[in-house]
């Protein structure tokens, strides 16, 4: 049986730079790449705010999602990385917003940093279709 490989792409100039996908469906699995808060004109989405960050970044990953024929219905893991763990409330409160119906599993980590020290947040997400 072979399972077609679907690469989907965000449009930012930095998938092409890094060699990847925003995402990637292969057969039923679907795999989001860390999701950074990125705004439509290239700065950064919600500046020193957590949770406006992560309604962007849940923004981005649901549309990668949509886009390779998923939803967050179909979402069974999460990681949220942040630069300061101790504000894991904020991104919690726009994960459960978007989750409470879904419940994926779920990890929050704290990183050093990210590509723009700017980004507070960074998630991504695993989903399987039925």
């Amino acid at each position: 049986m072979e399972h077609h490989r679907q690469l989907v792409s965000s449009g930012s100039p930095l998938e092409p730079q890094i060699g990847m996908s925003r995402a990637v469906r292969q057969g039923n699995h679907v795999a989001v790449a860390g999701t950074a808060p990125i705004a439509d004109d290239g700065s950064t989405a919600g500046p020193d705010d957590v949770y406006a960050q992560t309604v962007r970044c849940l923004d981005i990953a649901e549309r990668a999602l949509s886009a390779a024929g998923a939803s967050l219905d179909d979402v069974i893991r999460t990681r949220v990385m942040l630069t300061d763990v101790t504000r894991w409330k904020e991104a919690a409160r726009a994960h459960g917003e978007r989750f409470a119906s879904v419940l994926p599993a779920c990890t929050f980590v704290e990183v050093s940093g990210f590509v723009d020290p700017a980004w507070l947040v960074e998630v991504e997400c695993d989903a399987i279709l039925p």
